[in-house]
């Protein structure tokens, strides 16, 4: 790695510190930085005392779980939009392709119908469907040969079965309880985000993101095609599986956790790829630490909004449509570079 990239890659983890630091200050209820500062001392010396007053309570209990959480889900799906990307060989690829995020989004509206508004039985059925649904196109696209286009045929199909499945869904709730609550999770939120969510979050996403970096030299000989790949050596099949999993894995723990956040793994990876280039070694960990970034700022604009808190799923669609429409101009010109 050249010593600029790991100077960008630095710059951009001590950025991300700092946004931390100041998200967990900006609010609709202030806590001064100095408060903050003193707050992290004490935390560190272990003299935290057992009744907090009320601005390190929200610190603590609110702000802090949302914002890792953001930060986390920023990183999961930038880090599978750049894998997605760089597999199918095209940069408007999100990672919806494959149809996990329809999958999680009918599991969460299956499991807020039968069960009803329980975070962890959302959780777990939305993260079953994203899988199923990969599952799914993966061996209907191995069915139509295997190749790279059959895959993305095979994600159109099952994306558009399971929005039909939401939809019925939909028709059926109780248009008074249940269906305002599936309607608002599919606009994704870290409103609710607790400790318990953050954890469980932590975990798969964080494994994922480590597996990924272990093989992630596996991409550049990929995005050159299969048979290039093959020639350098590249098992493509176990590869592209591997791949498929893991980014699947915290694309689904992080949608399954807050809802369908969509544009962020289309738009992340491409900015990434302009500041640092194609190189995968350097774009794979890049596009996890701008993704945090981005979502960070996206969740602390939504935050601080005059007038109430809007989904940060409606704000990243308002940066992610101009940008989708910039990246067909620049593909369809010829101008984009794998």
């Amino acid at each position: 790695m050249e010593r600029r990239t790991k100077l960008i890659i630095a710059a951009g983890l001590g950025l991300l510190l700092v946004s931390m630091l100041l998200a967990l200050c900006l609010g609709h209820f202030r806590i001064d930085i100095k408060m903050l500062w003193q707050y992290i001392i004490s935390a560190v010396r272990g003299e935290i005392p057992s009744d907090l007053p009320p601005p390190v309570m929200v610190l603590w209990s609110v702000r802090l779980p949302r914002i890792l959480m953001a930060v986390l889900v920023g990183a999961a799906l930038s880090t599978a939009g750049a894998v997605f990307q760089g597999l199918f060989r095209n940069p408007l690829v999100s990672p919806g392709i494959l149809g996990v995020t329809s999958g999680a989004s009918f599991g969460a509206a299956l499991a807020i119908i039968t069960i009803g508004d329980s975070a962890l039985a959302i959780e777990l059925f939305a993260f079953s469907g994203g899988l199923a649904a990969v599952i799914l196109a993966y061996q209907i696209g191995r069915r139509g040969g295997n190749s790279v286009t059959s895959l993305v045929l095979a994600g159109v199909i099952v994306s558009a079965l399971f929005m039909a499945g939401v939809a019925f869904l939909q028709f059926k709730a109780d248009p008074y309880l249940q269906l305002p609550a599936i309607v608002f999770w599919t606009m994704g939120s870290f409103n609710k985000v607790i400790w318990t969510d953050a954890l469980r979050g932590a975990i798969l996403i964080c494994g994922g993101l480590l597996g990924i970096y272990l093989v992630r030299w596996w991409l550049n000989p990929l995005a050159l095609g299969d048979e290039e790949a093959r020639t350098l050596g590249v098992d493509v099949g176990k590869a592209r599986i591997i791949y498929i999993l893991l980014a699947t894995l915290i694309v689904a723990a992080a949608i399954a956790s807050c809802g369908n956040i969509g544009w962020v793994g289309l738009v992340v990876p491409h900015m990434a790829r302009l500041i640092v280039g194609p190189d995968h070694d350097v774009l794979i960990p890049f596009s996890a630490v701008l993704g945090g970034l981005f979502m960070l700022y996206m969740d602390t604009l939504t935050r601080t909004l005059p007038g109430g808190e809007v989904p940060v799923g409606v704000l990243t669609a308002f940066v992610g449509a101009p940008f989708f429409a910039y990246l067909l101009i620049k593909t369809e010109s010829g101008t984009w570079q794998n």
